[in-house]
């Protein structure tokens, strides 16, 4: 299942990460944890995050929103809808809207692009100014439903997300690794190194970029961008690997022992 780092949050929603740790902490949200013991978001956290933040601005009472969302959660699949549905408040009710008719949300309906405002003590739904949070959010998970069936469109899905969110790193790794699955090396190289160039802090986009590199045979390169991940991230398992490879491959056996030593050490004590 696709996961959601802290920082991709931050890019995607627009939210300061004050305001993500506030919400966590409430209990709107109970996002996983990775290895590094780090914040990891499903999408349905991504969702449930924004329609908290919104009903919370609008006045809604935190006990009331936290248990609705506790009980939304439990009803919302792995890959959620991309239109019709949206959440309001009404009064101090919570409600799921679809065009004219709305129901409670013990009704089990599913949710997804929310939009509430304050009018008066109520929260009326208007119509909603294309945001690049959304945009980026709603485009890479038309991307993902597309891959298999319509590349050209998941490619144009995809870039939309980053154009809207240059740091949401998602769907940059996505888009990569299709364009090289379809023997684009050097787009998908050009594209990791534009993502670098706005996150330089991601291991992952440096691995990417490296393995990218490696199958355009730019050999020393790869090792570079591998070195990279390494830095960022020393327990980065398959960057020791890969990394030892290439120097087997390219006659250093010292550093080829050097990093397959080390990369049986992370798999003995991830």
């Amino acid at each position: 299942m696709q996961t959601y780092s802290l920082r991709d949050i931050e890019s995607m929603l627009g939210v300061s990460r004050a305001v993500i740790a506030g919400l966590v902490a409430s209990g709107f949200v109970t996002p996983s944890r990775g290895p590094r013991r780090e914040y990891r978001f499903s999408f349905q956290d991504v969702v449930l995050l924004r329609t908290a933040h919104r009903l919370q601005a609008a006045h809604i009472p935190p006990r009331k929103i936290v248990r609705s969302l506790q009980r939304l959660k439990a009803t919302l699949p792995e890959e959620l809808p991309l239109t019709g549905l949206r959440i309001t408040a009404v009064g101090n009710e919570i409600a799921v809207r679809e065009g004219a008719t709305q129901w409670q949300v013990d009704s089990g309906q599913l949710l997804m692009d929310f939009e509430v405002v304050p009018s008066h003590g109520t929260v009326s739904v208007l119509p909603r100014e294309p945001q690049s949070e959304d945009t980026a959010a709603d485009c890479f998970a038309r991307a993902m439903t597309l891959e298999a069936t319509d590349r050209a469109g998941a490619e144009r899905a995809y870039r939309r997300a980053i154009a809207a969110a240059p740091r949401f790193v998602d769907p940059y790794l996505n888009l990569g690794v299709m364009l090289c699955e379809d023997g684009r090396c050097a787009e998908a190289i050009d594209l990791y190194r534009h993502a670098v160039a706005h996150a330089p802090e991601e291991a992952l986009l440096h691995f990417n970029l490296a393995i990218a590199l490696e199958d355009a045979k730019r050999m020393d390169e790869a090792l570079a961008a591998y070195r990279a991940c390494m830095r960022l991230d020393p327990k980065f398992a398959d960057a020791h690997y890969n990394a030892a490879r290439l120097h087997e491959l390219l006659g250093h056996p010292k550093d080829a022992i050097r990093h397959y030593s080390e990369y049986r050490r992370l798999q003995k004590n991830p």
